[in-house]
């Protein structure tokens, strides 16, 4: 492991650094379109790596798996070389592994109903006042009876145990109409034509898996691919990082102030945490992004408009840079003014006007001295990442995936019992325990006919038809319940 530092490019002939002790106060990359963002994250993770620290990076375009092979020669790269003055250069490749949602390629990433939470769920499903509070009343007679929500179909089927059962329930769990959960279920369908239910299930990812060295202490990288995921489901994205963020929180100890972080995280197209989400969401994660760093634990946003990210997150972010901005319209003009004044000033230029000058490659730097101020802004040349810079071909990338040590942990899914098959089991002692009162009542009418199946029956039939066998653990409640808003009990 290298010192506690890397070398993020040069500005005036000096080398500009990210100490690994400072690592932790978070950090944004930023630009416009084809200015070189992916690279730049790609130098980071790889600098982190060497450091000894484990990396989570959202892989959208596929660009970032170029790490995990070594780079090749290119006129481009030396002249960028000569023009930094980098003590000490070598092409080699990362230590990485490989996620995605569905497991097509690499390892599936899930979780379950539980860990997400009420609040999250609302969120994810964009369910109105009413509808959230039948979700809240749901998870808790889920803890009230035991019943554990692994997968979509054990919310289904709460819901449509909880409608039959109303009038017994409303008294302890309010109101509960056949409006609001019909209108839940239907939302819940979306969600699953959306590819959403291969998230919810087990075996869940152990976050453990996330913080690996590889034997000679360097941090492997862990690429989610999400292109697929944003384009079909950018809620459940979403949804994703705002787990992980939480559930990070909640295991992980006190760390204090550490030489470097021990854990690092990516999250590209950053703004879709924020968008469309309601306040007080927001308002939960500027707490965890607040307070995650003494966890020992560094997020870094990528987005293509820094303004995306609000004001009180932006606050907390430590390491800068922003590539460059476009300027055509007197919008973005007003975006270029205000991004320029978040950083501090450098007599030496204008950063509004650099801001439209700077080439690919180029970015403003500012990073955090030794006391903790943010430096004044510098213009600086990105290094050159040590790995390939673009994709790796898809044999490559199932050759590393076939010699990951985590080949089979989480390839095959489970499905044991859970609120699905309770409730079932509840529904059919229900049918029996009333085929057999009715038999007793009128023996002489016998035979006469099938007796009729309840609603809740049906409907918990028809799930089990739509859905199939899916996945289900049990957990308790995370982060996600004490701090998004899930009661435990």
């Amino acid at each position: 492991m290298t010192s506690a530092s890397m070398i993020i490019g040069a500005a005036q002939g000096e080398l500009v650094r990210q100490m690994g002790r400072m690592a932790n106060r978070h950090g944004l990359i930023a630009g416009a379109t084809g200015t070189g963002k992916t690279v730049t994250l790609q130098v980071l993770a790889e600098g982190f790596s060497r450091m000894g620290v484990p990396v989570w990076a959202a892989d959208i375009k596929g660009d970032l798996s170029g790490l995990a092979t070594a780079g090749q020669p290119h006129p481009k790269i030396d002249e960028r070389l000569a023009a930094i003055g980098l003590p000490a250069y070598r092409q080699q490749p990362t230590p990485a592994l490989f996620w995605d949602m569905d497991g097509q390629t690499g390892h599936p990433v899930r979780t379950t109903m539980s860990e997400i939470g009420p609040l999250l769920l609302s969120h994810l499903l964009e369910l109105n006042e009413t509808q959230t509070g039948v979700i809240y009343a749901a998870f808790d007679y889920a803890d009230d009876e035991g019943l554990l929500l692994l997968d979509l179909k054990d919310l289904r089927a709460l819901l449509a145990w909880m409608a039959e059962n109303s009038s017994s329930l409303s008294t302890t769990y309010g109101n509960i109409s056949a409006a609001s959960v019909g209108a839940i279920q239907r939302r819940l369908l979306v969600l699953e034509e959306q590819g959403a239910e291969r998230f919810f299930g087990e075996p869940a990812l152990l976050l453990t898996d996330l913080m690996h060295t590889d034997f000679s202490g360097r941090g492997v990288v862990s690429l989610f691919e999400a292109g697929r995921l944003i384009q079909q489901a950018p809620r459940v994205y979403a949804a994703f990082l705002l787990w992980l963020m939480a559930e990070l929180f909640e295991q992980l100890p006190e760390a204090g102030d550490l030489p470097v972080p021990k854990l690092v995280l990516f999250f590209d197209e950053a703004h879709l945490l924020f968008t469309g989400t309601p306040k007080p969401l927001v308002e939960k994660i500027e707490q965890v992004v607040r307070l995650i760093r003494s966890k020992g634990v560094g997020i870094y946003f990528v987005t293509q408009n820094p303004l995306d990210i609000p004001d009180a997150v932006l606050g907390q972010l430590g390491l800068k840079i922003q590539h460059a901005l476009r300027a055509f319209t007197p919008k973005d003009q007003k975006v270029i003014r205000a991004v320029a004044a978040g950083f501090r000033a450098n007599p030496a230029f204008n950063t509004a006007d650099i801001l439209t000058q700077l080439g690919t490659g180029e970015a403003l730097v500012s990073v955090l001295a030794e006391d903790g101020r943010p430096t004044p802004v510098q213009r600086t040349l990105i290094a050159p990442p040590e790995g390939r810079i673009g994709p790796i071909d898809p044999e490559q990338r199932n050759a590393l995936r076939e010699r990951s040590p985590l080949r089979g942990k989480y390839d095959q899914d489970v499905d044991r019992e859970s609120a699905y098959e309770l409730l079932k089991n509840r529904a059919q002692a229900s049918q029996a325990a009333a085929q057999d009162e009715a038999l007793a009542k009128k023996p002489s009418r016998r035979g006469s006919g099938t007796q009729r199946q309840s609603i809740g029956e049906a409907m918990v039939k028809s799930a089990a038809r739509s859905i199939g066998s899916q996945l289900g653990r049990q957990i308790l409640r995370g982060l996600l319940g004490a701090m998004f808003g899930n009661k435990s009990r």
